[in-house]
């Protein structure tokens, strides 16, 4: 029997339950994966609280990455062989036990990386790196602002960087989470203060490139900060993120019409810009994420770090410490 996570439409998170179904036959192009670990991304919590355009319309599983072992290969499918550890990507269906997926959306999962490792990786890294080098055009010496750099997206930015020749200033929440980051080696790490374009412009802090996922004062005071052709790439808005099952759409509200707002004339005469991309558009373009993934083949960095791992019926309570924004790197589910 396949165990899944099933919602029957967005908008509640006490909506999703855990379900059994019986596999159906293999597609013939396609590789049957015993899934071992999912990771958790506040993509998830988004869409099953109905705040995420990408959300699929009437009942979903959520999930966008996983890890395991091949158990089998359909007719027309070469590419892999059963018990082959492998870890992916999906459009959403990732909250289950056992996954049919099209092998160009597989990659082999390291062999010094546990599954929860592999389950950690693709979607954080696929963003760090589309937003670096193909928005941020990332070069050599560029000063690159990373926030929630603790965080699944920020950590390995921030491995990124580094590996790119960048120098990475990383900025965080708490003083819990600026010690962490700099055990793992990140000496430039800013504790948020409450006026956080205050803090930057009293050390006269300047950058080159921008990576937000939180939304409001802090995006336009990061974008206020920038260089000369520096770049402000946004990838998500945490400060969305709503704090019980649904959202508090009066909050939402608020926080939406108190957004930052860009004038394309004052970019224009300061030379400064914004950009914007959701990953999940790109599992649509193989091509396109076919090359980013050989690109990060060849790039060495440290595996992902997962912070907590859950056993796979205990979802609610992985996406709840997500949720709550005290996590260090990945939260993933764990399949026995």
């Amino acid at each position: 029997m396949i165990r899944y996570w099933h919602t029957p439409k967005a908008g509640n998170l006490s909506r999703l339950t855990l379900q059994q179904r019986e596999p159906g036959p293999l597609p013939e192009d396609n590789v049957r994966v015993r899934v071992q670990a999912v990771g958790l991304n506040f993509a998830d919590i988004f869409a099953l609280t109905g705040l995420y355009s990408a959300t699929p319309e009437g009942p979903f599983t959520p999930g966008l990455e996983f890890a395991g072992e091949v158990i089998e290969v359909g007719s027309r499918c070469h590419q892999f062989r059963p018990g082959d550890r492998v870890m992916g990507v999906t459009r959403f269906g990732g909250y289950c036990s056992q996954i049919d997926s099209d092998p160009d959306y597989l990659m082999p999962l390291p062999a010094a990386w546990s599954a929860a490792q592999g389950a950690a990786w693709a979607v954080q890294t696929l963003t760090a790196w589309y937003a670096l080098t193909r928005l941020g055009a990332v070069q050599e010496g560029h000063q690159v602002l990373v926030h929630s750099a603790a965080g699944g997206v920020g950590l390995q930015a921030m491995k990124l960087c580094e590996a790119l020749g960048a120098s990475a200033t990383g900025t965080v929440s708490s003083e819990d989470k600026a010690h962490w980051l700099q055990q793992q080696g990140f000496a430039r790490v800013l504790v948020r203060e409450k006026d956080f374009r205050q803090q930057l412009q009293r050390d006269d802090r300047h950058f080159d490139l921008v990576l937000d996922a939180i939304g409001g004062d802090i995006q336009k005071a990061s974008f206020e900060a920038l260089n000369p052709m520096g770049r402000l790439v946004v990838f998500g808005a945490a400060e969305f993120t709503p704090a019980g099952k649904r959202p508090d759409y009066l909050r939402a509200l608020w926080r939406y019409l108190k957004r930052p707002r860009y004038d394309v004339m004052d970019m224009i005469s300061s030379n400064r810009s914004v950009l914007a991309f959701n990953l999940i558009w790109l599992w649509e373009q193989k091509g396109a994420m076919r090359e980013l993934l050989d690109e990060l083949a060849g790039i060495a960095i440290a595996p992902p770090h997962v912070c907590h791992q859950f056993d796979f019926g205990e979802a609610h309570e992985a996406l709840a410490l997500l949720q709550s924004g005290r996590t260090i790197g990945k939260v993933v589910l764990t399949i026995s």
